[in-house]
C-alpha cells in the first residue's frame, strides 16, 4: 500500500494534514523507530525519548507531531511523513491496514462438541475441540477457537473472541465485542471458606460473573464467582495477563489493569480506574474513578477519585517519590547520627 493511499483510510489523519513526500513509498509493514527497515511504517509521539534513534532510523515513512523541528529533521533525511494529532492512534489504524488479523471463517468443525440445547447465532466459527454446554447461548459472529469449554448455561455476546483453551464456567455472561485470552478462566469458584473446629468449611460460591461490552481479559488470568450476587467488569475495561480479580469484585468502565495485579474479594474499583503492574487491591477497599496506581502499590485502604499513588502503605504519589528521595540519604543521616552520639557520650565523660 502507498503511503498516500494508507493516509487516505487513516480516520485520524486531517485530509489537510501537514506531510512531506519526496516520494510516494510503497509500504508493506510496520515496525518500532530504532528496528524499521525499507519498506516500513514507524511513528514518533511528543516527548519521546526514542527521538534519539531518528538520525539512524531507516523506515520509509513516519507518523510524527505537529513539530515543524521534528518534521524538518526527518525531511532531511529524506523520510516520507505526516503529522497527526495522535501519531499512535494514526500507527494502531496503520497496523489494521497493513497488517490485518485473520478472520475466522463461519462454520462449525465436525470435531467440536456442542449440547443439542445450545443456541448458536449466525455466522458463529466453532473449532475442533471446542465444548460447548447445556443451555449456552452465543450470538452472531462469535469466534471459538480450539480447545475452548463454556460450562452449562454461559451466554457470550456478538462478535466476541474466546481464545485457544480459555474456560468460561456456568451461568457466565459475556457481552457484545468482548475478547478472552487464551487459558484465561473466567467464573471459577471464588476462594470462600470458613474456619471451623474441623477444619476449613467450604462456601459454596452460587454467583456469577458478568462482563460487559467490549471488554478484553489477556492470558492466563482469572476472574472468580461469589457466593451470591456477581462480579461485575465494566465495559470497555482492558485487563492484561496474569491477573486475579475475586469473588464478588465490581470493577468499572474504561478501567485498565496491567499484568499480575490483584484484587480481593468486594473491592469496588470505579471508572477510569488504571492500575500498573503488580498493584494489589485489598477486599472490600473502594478505589475511587480515575485513580492511577504505580507499579506494586499496596492500596489496602479506600482512595478518593482522581489521584495518582504509590507504595505500600498506599500514599500520594509526591509523597511517595519524597520519601523514596529521603530513603536514599539515610545510610548518611545514619552516620550522621552515630557521630553526634559518640560526641555526646564523650561530653558526658568530660
Amino acid at each position: 500500500m502507498r503511503f498516500s493511499e494508507l493516509l487516505r483510510q487513516l480516520s485520524s489523519a486531517d485530509p489537510c494534514c501537514a506531510r512531506w513526500l519526496a516520494a510516494d513509498p510503497e509500504l508493506g509493514g510496520a515496525g518500532a523507530l530504532h528496528r524499521a527497515g525499507q519498506g516500513q511504517l514507524s511513528f514518533l509521539e511528543p516527548g519521546n525519548r526514542m527521538v534519539r534513534h531518528l538520525d539512524r532510523c531507516q523506515a520509509a515513512a513516519l507518523l510524527l507531531p505537529r513539530n515543524p523541528a521534528l518534521q524538518q529533521q526527518v525531511q532531511r533525511r529524506n523520510i516520507a511523513w505526516a503529522a497527526l494529532a495522535d501519531p499512535r492512534l494514526g500507527f494502531a489504524e496503520a497496523l489494521e491496514l497493513l497488517c490485518p488479523e485473520p478472520i475466522a471463517q463461519p462454520g462449525i468443525d465436525p470435531a467440536a462438541h456442542i449440547h443439542p440445547s445450545a443456541r448458536l447465532g449466525g455466522g458463529v466459527s466453532i473449532a475442533a475441540g471446542a465444548s460447548i454446554g447445556a443451555g449456552c447461548r452465543l450470538a452472531e459472529g462469535v469466534v471459538v477457537h480450539p480447545g475452548v469449554v463454556l460450562y452449562d448455561d454461559v451466554t457470550v455476546g456478538a462478535d466476541s473472541v474466546l481464545h485457544a483453551n480459555a474456560v468460561i464456567h456456568r451461568r457466565s455472561q459475556l457481552g457484545r465485542c468482548c475478547v478472552i485470552g487464551s487459558n484465561t478462566v473466567l467464573g471459577s469458584e471464588g476462594f470462600g471458606f470458613i474456619p471451623t473446629a474441623g477444619g476449613w468449611r467450604k462456601m459454596p460460591q452460587t454467583g456469577c460473573v458478568v462482563l460487559e461490552d467490549g471488554v478484553e481479559v489477556g492470558c492466563n488470568s482469572a476472574i472468580d464467582r461469589p457466593a451470591v450476587g456477581e462480579t461485575r467488569i465494566g465495559a470497555g475495561t482492558k485487563i492484561d495477563n496474569l491477573v486475579q480479580i475475586a469473588h464478588g469484585v465490581e470493577v468499572g468502565r474504561g478501567c485498565a489493569f496491567a499484568a499480575q495485579v490483584g484484587v480481593a474479594g468486594g473491592a469496588v474499583i470505579g471508572n477510569g480506574v488504571i492500575l500498573a503492574g503488580q498493584v494489589g487491591v485489598n477486599n472490600r477497599t473502594r478505589v475511587g474513578d480515575g485513580v492511577i496506581a504505580s507499579s506494586k502499590t499496596g492500596i489496602q485502604t479506600d482512595v478518593e477519585p482522581g489521584q495518582m499513588v504509590s507504595g505500600f502503605p498506599v500514599m500520594p504519589h509526591k509523597a511517595w517519590l519524597r520519601s523514596m528521595a529521603a530513603l536514599t540519604g539515610l545510610p548518611r543521616l545514619n552516620r550522621a547520627v552515630r557521630r553526634l552520639e559518640r560526641r555526646l557520650e564523650q561530653d558526658t565523660v568530660r
